[in-house]
């Protein structure tokens, strides 16, 4: 029947684009991983790979973004497809924002590697923050992939320790700068890379609310922990 095979078509180019997303979301994984490394091992080629991966997380940020568009001209989804699509739109300005701070990490390392300033009085808070960040994305791409809201709440309390973490970084950063001066130049540029990760954790919970939004329809960003957990929890 003419209808079931439109419906097959439609079906079929929503599952290419959700595939795309993911796709995305790998690469992106994958770009925060290489960059920890590269910092913890002084390996360059890492640091430049991640750096040429981003043309890729780019390239695939437009494709999804026109394929998104298409869908919305010729099918006129409503109702849950259409929360789905909006999602996936959403998700991928977030996975392109956290390759542009794997980046930033990765020519961090270039630059301490060809200075030859490795310094890092902090690095154990840093790579516990790096793997928080990462584990938070992954768990983020999992629940899209699994169209599994529940996460949602794990993943903003693990944001909640992120942010933790990121100010008692600063904490102790700025105690080595004022014990000794000559510090300050490499505690900045710490702090810059803390920052990154940081900002990696918020778009990781942003793509979680996103999931809950395609779920169940409800939009939980901007609001309290103990809101967000009747939401989830809501039928």
């Amino acid at each position: 029947m003419p209808s079931e095979h439109i419906y097959k078509q439609y079906d079929a180019e929503l599952e290419a684009v959700r595939a795309k997303v993911l796709e995305m979301g790998s690469l992106v994984e994958q770009q925060i991983l290489d960059a920890l490394e590269s910092l913890t091992k002084s390996n360059t080629n890492l640091a430049e790979s991640v750096i040429n991966k981003d043309h890729e997380v780019n390239a695939l940020e437009v494709q999804v973004d026109e394929d998104c568009s298409h869908i919305i001209a010729r099918r006129q989804p409503a109702a849950s497809d259409l929360r789905m699509i909006l999602m996936m739109i959403k998700t991928i300005t977030d996975l392109e924002r956290i390759g542009d701070e794997a980046t930033k990490i990765a020519r961090f390392s270039q630059k301490t590697i060809e200075t030859d300033r490795m310094w890092t009085p902090r690095f154990a808070e840093i790579k516990t923050m790096a793997n928080m960040a990462r584990e938070m994305l992954h768990m983020a791409l999992d629940a899209f992939a699994r169209s599994d809201s529940s996460k949602v709440l794990e993943i903003a309390e693990m944001d909640q320790q992120l942010d933790e973490h990121y100010q008692l970084s600063i904490r102790h950063l700025i105690t080595f700068m004022l014990e000794d001066p000559r510090t300050i130049s490499m505690s900045l540029e710490v702090l810059f890379l803390a920052k990154a990760i940081e900002r990696i954790g918020d778009h990781a919970k942003n793509i979680s609310e996103y999931v809950v939004y395609m779920v169940k329809g409800k939009d939980v960003r901007h609001i309290s922990m103990d809101e967000m957990v009747e939401e989830v929890k809501a039928q």
